[in-house]
């Protein structure tokens, strides 16, 4: 099943093609936006070969992969939902999202994080979804609580080029079909 074109109060969600290059290019030389993912602003070409990666994964992987985000046509966000790779799972979907500086605190991490949990939960019958951040990544963390995710477990990862706060470890979220549906209920 291909990826599905979603759609919230004021966002469009649709699948990543090559076209969002110049989104994703402008969002991943943002070194403030990258500071709990990478140790530098990327390369576009590095860029470019993640995209190409990203989209032949989600050929791959059933309704799963990456999204971008427009409100009022304008792209606001990369969006994703896919297999867990750290560590590989087949239990699950991970849960995660990037927006530039300028749409911090708009809502839009949250809105595009929930319509992603209705539908894996309703639409795909997933069973369980988790988010991981880094511990120091408040404003994240922020984001999975709100929209219903509960805290699991701290963990340490090792990296070539440890970023800054690496010394507090990781984090993840997460939130079953059980409860998500509970929480739309009540």
């Amino acid at each position: 099943m291909p990826q599905a074109h979603l759609r919230t109060e004021r966002l469009d969600l649709v699948p990543l093609s090559e076209v969002h290059l110049p989104f994703l290019i402008e969002l991943n030389s943002d070194p403030v936006v990258l500071r709990h993912l990478f140790t530098r602003a990327l390369r576009p070409e590095e860029t470019e070969e993640r995209m190409h990666k990203w989209i032949r994964v989600a050929k791959e992987t059933d309704a799963l992969g990456k999204w971008i985000g427009f409100s009022a046509g304008e792209a606001v966000g990369l969006y994703m939902f896919e297999p867990p790779d750290n560590p590989p799972r087949t239990d699950a979907a991970e849960l995660g999202y990037r927006l530039p500086q300028r749409h911090w605190h708009k809502g839009y991490a949250k809105e595009g994080s929930l319509e992603l949990l209705r539908h894996g939960f309703e639409e795909l019958g997933i069973d369980r979804v988790i988010a991981q951040t880094m511990s120091v990544n408040e404003a994240s963390r922020a984001t999975m609580v709100s929209v219903g995710m509960s805290f699991v477990r701290s963990f340490h990862q090792e990296f070539e080029e440890p970023l800054a706060g690496h010394a507090d470890g990781e984090v993840e979220y997460e939130i079953t079909r059980e409860t998500w549906l509970e929480q739309r209920a009540g």
